[in-house]
């Protein structure tokens, strides 16, 4: 699926074409027969160990299953895909699987040549059939994630006029698809040769840089470099995946992760708590164990990170009800009291990005949203696009609380002995869902706020396992989500936002939006011409969406807060698309 740096498209040639690289809009930044990516280290030595966390835990090693908590490394490291996404671009890919690629002229079908290299770890060619099975499993087999038929949902075949030649059919013209589909992950046909269901613990069978080693269940896993991989010496692996082995450590308490750190157990660590960078690194624990802290710049797309409300269950089927929640909500007090000033308030599901709506529609955004039809809610074309309210330094959370409980009072809730009651005497409550104990002190204040108004927040903090089952099955009223996106948003929009999505369980439509008006806008994500039309298109669906009051928005980090060990060889230059965890593991070395 898309990751912080997704692909680009070329629109400039009208015939079809054979390429080693593709861009959207513009050329791909590296030439033909290019050396190493600018952000790798090519001559970095191969050899060592490397160590780090993993929140949660996990009970399967099959990656493409809806059910169970997958073990992390299957997929990042044993299974390669067609293409390889570079990540100083908005959107470019290059060969791997595929060493050539091509856009059909009708824009109709798009057709891969695989590397007669590639091999998978039995020894076994990677060949058309693989890459066959491989997209017919994860979009049609039953027990598949939904996401991944929601992803590829424009393509109508495949075909595989020879071994190494592999064809896709279109049902109709998708701008972006021909790039997506490189992102499809390649596994031999003899993985799962009864399904997915009776192979609901069985690892693929992969191509990738690393080989599986040996795991304790829930609690660690291994993985060996394999000396022989094919591609290490391709353009877009040479000077990455350089450590000899690689060890997963699974934590559920994050005091157990903190304790593993001071104990020399991690090489590496991505610190996301910001009362953690500020209290829990002591000088004198990271030079005994030969530590250091780092900052890096963060100038990607920071997406949407909020509480999701579930529009499917009351009280959240109510537009007035959400938005009195993003009403009520302090970030300024929580940040300030318990973040150390560490965080940026999210507003937009592009946030930190040029893709984000601002201010009253104009131009080609306005008209575009003049195209939806009666169902659009005038208040889209006539105000601002709603931005998170901020607490009065003077008079706290009252002004805020004050309209949220007018908001609640216009949906039809009566104030009576202190609490907020329907026209059938039924209390105004709902249960917040999480998988963590840190949410606890962040929504205590939240709570206690919408106690004031007359509001319920009940707390439920579950199993991870279990808190993953219920969001498949969209069972909660309210919980914490990420929307990630980047500066090429397409075909994943779907799985946020559209109706097939909101009735699909395992989808990301965690709050289960349904609108024609949006699902009109979503079609716009496959037919855009060039970035200036998907610019449009992705400010219209944000503006639209975020007038939906779906989520109470949270906050982002403009950094990454990063510690790891000083004989950690870490490439001079950052690229402006990765995340750490990615970017250190594919090209970080042991001096």
């Amino acid at each position: 699926m898309k990751t912080l740096v997704l692909l680009l498209l070329s629109f400039s040639t009208t015939t079809a074409f054979a390429a080693y690289g593709l861009g959207l809009g513009q050329t791909p930044k590296y030439p033909a027969g290019f050396h190493a990516y600018e952000y790798v280290n090519p001559d970095a030595p191969k050899g060592g160990a490397f160590s780090l966390p993993m929140q949660g835990g996990f009970d399967t090693f099959n990656p493409f299953t809806l059910k169970g908590d997958k073990e992390v490394g299957v997929l990042m490291l044993t299974v390669d895909r067609l293409t390889d996404n570079s990540w100083d671009e908005p959107f470019s890919m290059y060969g791997l699987l595929a060493e050539d690629f091509w856009l059909a002229e009708d824009r109709l079908s798009a057709t891969f040549k695989l590397n007669p290299k590639a091999k998978f770890h039995n020894g076994d060619p990677v060949l058309a059939k693989d890459v066959a099975a491989s997209f017919r499993l994860l979009t049609q087999d039953k027990a598949a994630n939904p996401s991944y038929r929601i992803y590829w949902s424009d393509v109508a075949k495949i075909e595989t006029p020879d071994d190494r030649t592999v064809v896709f059919r279109f049902k109709q013209r998708n701008a972006e698809l021909h790039m997506v589909l490189g992102q499809l992950p390649i596994f031999s046909h003899k993985s799962y040769p009864e399904g997915l269901e009776k192979g609901a613990n069985k690892m693929p069978i992969g191509s990738g840089p690393y080989r599986f080693v040996k795991a304790d269940t829930g609690r660690m896993s291994e993985y060996a470099r394999d000396k022989n991989y094919w591609a290490q010496n391709l353009p877009t692996r040479r000077g990455r995946y350089n450590f000899d082995t690689v060890r997963f450590k699974y934590f559920k308490d994050d005091s157990v992760r903190l304790e593993g750190l001071k104990a020399g157990q991690y090489d590496f660590v991505h610190e996301n708590i910001a009362r953690n960078w500020a209290r829990a690194y002591p000088a004198d624990i990271l030079a005994k164990r030969n530590l250091g802290k780092h900052e890096w710049k963060q100038e990607s797309t920071a997406g949407m990170q909020g509480f999701v409300m579930n529009l499917r269950r009351v009280p959240f089927n109510h537009p007035l009800v959400r938005q009195a929640m993003v009403e009520s909500f302090d970030f300024e007090s929580t940040n300030a009291r318990l973040f150390y000033g560490a965080y940026r308030r999210s507003n937009s599901f592009f946030t930190n990005s040029n893709m984000a709506a601002s201010g009253r529609p104009q131009g080609s955004e306005l008209r575009l949203l003049q195209s939806l039809g009666n169902t659009l809610n005038p208040t889209v074309l006539s105000q601002n696009v709603p931005e998170p309210p901020q607490t009065d330094l003077k008079n706290g959370i009252r002004p805020n609380l004050i309209k949220a409980r007018t908001l609640l009072e216009k949906a039809g809730y009566r104030y009576r002995n202190g609490k907020l009651t329907d026209r059938l005497g039924n209390p105004l409550a709902f249960e917040f869902l999480n998988a963590g104990k840190a949410y606890g002190r962040i929504t205590a204040k939240w709570q206690h706020d919408l106690a004031k108004i007359g509001v319920t927040m009940h707390m439920r903090t579950v199993d991870p396992a279990v808190y993953q089952k219920r969001l498949d099955n969209f069972d909660f009223d309210m919980t914490i989500t990420v929307y990630g996106n980047s500066e090429s948003p397409g075909n994943e929009q779907r799985d946020y936002f559209g109706c097939e999505a909101a009735k699909t369980e395992g989808s990301h439509n965690l709050a289960g939006i349904c609108r024609p008006e949006i699902e009109k806008l979503l079609t716009h994500f496959g037919s855009f011409r060039n970035r200036a039309e998907l610019q449009t298109a992705a400010r219209a669906l944000d503006r639209t969406v975020r007038h939906q009051y779906i989520i109470v928005p949270a906050w982002y980090a403009d950094r990454y807060r990063v510690v790891y060990r000083n004989d950690l060889g870490i490439p001079q230059t950052l690229p402006k698309y990765y995340d750490p965890i990615s970017f250190v593991l594919s090209t970080a070395w042991k001096k």
